[in-house]
């Protein structure tokens, strides 16, 4: 029933991904039918929007809070320092790569907003100028003659769709309706909430012997699912299988923890050497 219902949320071109992945050519004749067409919604759903600041920023809140505690338990330092580190780690960050997204985000929709206002300028002052360019840009692609003329005329008939043409095909800004500080907030708390995994047998050691005494190990455990379960969870973003993704962000985190232990290993060593 569950399976059910999730594929009748899937969109059509959810679909048609799958089908495409799957070789399945009938579904994708059909989901290409001009009435299935007739239904897409040709925007994004809100819930779809930031599942890539989602997905990404639990990838790293997992990675770079394992690498930290690891490299902790590779120096032999107290389970206490671990949880100071990881827990300083973690929100720090979390925070940076939330500042960083939101600044990027803001910096991009400030400067195309920028320059869709230089080219209505241009468009009103100079549209002779700005028709030429739109004609050289789709003679370019191979269009000549009478189609050419047509396609500049029904271009240059609006002034939003001859803007809007002028930042995708001269500029190549593409423009989408997502939140800076919405994009923000869900790369803090993913990653925050996946960063947060590899300290949970720290956080609770005190509760439980057992959990004490293997603390590093058990987050070990932890560490791992959640990292193949989140990498699985990529596949929604890079469209690869979920298996692959799974062993992929497991790989890739597991370097960086071994690195991490390896070199926390080393200086003990020679710190020890020297005193």
């Amino acid at each position: 029933m569950v399976r059910i219902l999730r594929e009748m949320r899937k969109t059509r071109v959810e679909k048609a991904r799958q089908a495409f992945l799957n070789g399945d050519l009938e579904t994708h004749r059909n989901l290409h039918s001009p009435e299935e067409i007739g239904k897409e919604p040709w925007h994004k759903a809100e819930q779809g929007k930031y599942i890539g600041q989602a997905v990404y920023g639990a990838s790293d809140g997992i990675v770079t809070t394992f690498a930290a505690i690891s490299g902790v338990a590779g120096a032999n330092l107290s389970p206490t320092v671990a949880l100071i580190v990881g827990l300083a780690n973690l929100f720090a960050d979390g925070l940076s790569m939330a500042i960083g997204d939101y600044l990027s985000e803001k910096s991009e929709k400030d400067y195309i907003k920028a320059e869709r206002e230089r080219e209505f300028w241009e468009v009103e002052h100079f549209p002779e100028a700005e028709k030429l360019e739109i004609k050289e840009i789709y003679k370019r692609k191979g269009l000549r003659g009478e189609k050419l003329d047509a396609l500049v005329d029904a271009i240059t008939s609006s002034k939003d769709l001859w803007v809007e043409t002028m930042l995708h095909e001269e500029l190549g800004l593409f423009e989408d309706d997502t939140s800076p500080l919405k994009s923000a907030l869900v790369t803090f708390f993913s990653f925050v909430i996946a960063g947060f995994m590899p300290l949970v047998t720290y956080v609770f050691a005190s509760t439980w012997t057992f959990v004490a005494e293997h603390r590093f190990a058990l987050s070990c455990v932890i560490t791992a699912v959640t990292m193949f379960i989140v990498g699985a969870v990529r596949q929604a973003v890079t469209g690869v299988k979920w298996y692959k993704g799974g062993m992929e962000m497991l790989f890739v985190g597991g370097m960086s923890a071994a690195v991490a232990y390896f070199i926390g290993w080393l200086l003990r060593t020679i710190f020890g050497i020297v005193m």
